[in-house]
């Protein structure tokens, strides 16, 4: 794809982590970069204006739950999903291989794909390599990925084994079933933690030659260790030209440590989620806006924040909000966790310029009290 192609600028002196920018058909984005989440073409309470104030480039929406809600016949007819959820920036849409992890007590799979009983209705929901792609392109994303099985953690490595070499044949049948030119292919890196699947999956994967690839089945609650033994098993065996994907990694820690391992984008509904329950990622540490302590607090949220939720209200307004269950305060956390790490992402970018990244992340986790508290 000649409108689709990463460009690295500088690599960190001091870490070896990267930083470009991403050539989209939508445009060009700057990474490392944290995506938000939008899994019905939207992101959580948040408008796609309010997305693109926050800083985002790429967003997410999730092809499992398009294809039941509204199904993407309806998306095409509207004209694609940039068209159909107003948003005029890059968009990923991911496979459904993260449901075939979640949903695992109401799924089958086999060779040809995955079987799933609907969470909505109950009815019968076949997805296989081919149709996954097809429906990708009818719904008409930038980037869309290939269908795999992200495992769950730990497992043994007989099952692990089956799984990555049938997830290598899903890719090769996903790339040959894809058709459209103006989107970029993701493969799928699996593996779980061992080194032998994660080579076999990323070398085999960088031989078919896709436009990017994604590493899969972490932050799926394996120990930080784990985590990071995954990454750079799966990263030294991927090309060095090609933008790399950590997918579902949106805690501050793994994304910083993701980031110092050469990984590009990622991506989670972590800050939208833990918003809705009155969590707060600050440049001091984790805030829970509905203690007691802040109803008479008329200081910003971060008095470091330059979103519109930190310019224009203070905590105790927030609590207020928060424990009178006000849809408005759920908007406003949102919009500050958003801005929070994309903002992250920001500095972490002019870190890796100036060859300080190491330093940055240091300082990071200084600030949050050692990884304990992320």
């Amino acid at each position: 794809m000649e409108n689709f192609f990463l460009e690295i600028k500088h690599v960190c002196r001091q870490t070896g982590a990267r930083y470009g920018i991403l050539h989209t058909p939508h445009g060009d984005v700057e990474v490392p970069m944290f995506m938000p989440v939008g899994t019905l073409a939207t992101v959580k309470t948040l408008s796609p204006e309010e997305i693109k104030e926050s800083g985002a480039g790429v967003i997410l929406a999730n092809t499992y739950h398009l294809h039941l809600r509204p199904g993407e016949d309806i998306v095409e007819k509207a004209g694609g999903i940039h068209k159909f959820m107003n948003y005029n920036g890059p968009i990923l849409t991911d496979s459904g291989g993260f449901q075939v992890f979640s949903l695992m007590e109401n799924r089958k799979i086999n060779e040809e794909g995955v079987i799933f009983k609907n969470h909505l209705n109950g009815s019968r929901i076949e997805f296989t390599p081919e149709k996954v792609i097809a429906i990708q392109e009818k719904i008409g994303a930038d980037i869309i990925m290939s269908f795999d099985e992200c495992m769950p953690y730990p497992v043994e490595h007989k099952y692990a084994q089956a799984s990555v070499e049938r997830t290598l044949r899903w890719a090769k049948r996903g790339l040959e079933a894809h058709i459209r030119k103006d989107q970029a292919l993701f493969g799928i890196v699996q593996g779980s933690d061992f080194e032998d699947l994660r080579r076999l999956s990323a070398t085999e994967l960088a031989k078919m030659d896709f436009p990017g690839y994604s590493i899969g089945g972490t932050s799926i609650g394996e120990p930080k260790d784990v985590f990071i033994k995954m990454v750079e098993q799966s990263v030294k065996y991927l090309p060095h030209d090609k933008p790399r994907y950590l997918m579902g990694v949106g805690s501050i820690d793994f994304l910083l440590e993701g980031v110092e391992r050469g990984v590009d984008m990622f991506d989670c509904v972590l800050p939208t989620r833990i918003a809705r329950h009155g969590a707060l990622m600050t440049s001091n540490g984790r805030v829970n806006i509905r203690d007691a302590k802040y109803k008479e607090d008329f200081s910003p949220l971060d008095a470091n924040c330059d979103c519109y939720t930190c310019r224009n209200y203070t905590r105790a307004y927030l609590r207020h909000l928060y424990v009178s269950e006000e849809i408005f305060g759920k908007r406003l956390l949102s919009i500050h966790n958003v801005r929070f790490l994309i903002s992250l992402m920001e500095k972490a970018r002019d870190a890796i310029k100036e060859d300080r990244f190491g330093d940055f992340k240091a300082e990071v986790y200084r600030s949050f009290g050692g990884s304990k508290g992320f």
